[in-house]
């Protein structure tokens, strides 16, 4: 039997769009859900429709002293830089995609991960681990 973890992860594809109707995009999740929630971005691109013009999206968070701030992740431009690959920026929601510059479409896609907390009955598999841990003094290698 495979030992297991705390937690079991599951990913759930995540997509938003921004536009000059809808300029903001928030991902935040249940304050009541005890899972921990990570967003991985893989891509940022312009989509069907948008104009040579900049667009800049930034993402609008929370640093370690819990002020807002906003911090420009992408600048696309149809005739130069149409897409950009953030190979899975990391960001604990709530966080905030805001089309800050130029009319969209831009596209956001990446990936939800989620790891769940195992129910109570994880506990009493740790309490027995932990006596299986005390009988591994015995059997191991003689010193040389």
């Amino acid at each position: 039997m495979e030992p297991h973890g705390p937690a079991c992860p599951s990913s759930v594809l995540f997509g938003c769009e921004l536009t000059a109707n809808t300029k903001s995009y928030t991902f935040q999740v249940d304050e009541e859900d005890d899972s921990d929630h990570i967003l991985a971005l893989s891509v940022v691109c312009l989509s069907d429709g948008a104009k040579d013009e900049c667009n800049v999206v930034e993402v609008v968070g929370r640093n370690h002293e819990n002020q807002e701030i906003a911090v420009p992740v992408a600048n696309l431009k149809l005739s130069c830089q149409p897409l950009l690959s953030l190979d899975n920026f990391k960001l604990q929601p709530p966080v905030t995609f805001r089309l800050a510059a130029g009319s969209g479409p831009v596209h956001l896609a990446g990936w939800h991960r989620i790891m769940h907390r195992e129910d109570d009955s994880f506990e009493d598999d740790e309490d027995l681990s932990e006596e299986d841990e005390e009988e591994l003094p015995s059997i191991m290698p003689a010193k040389k």
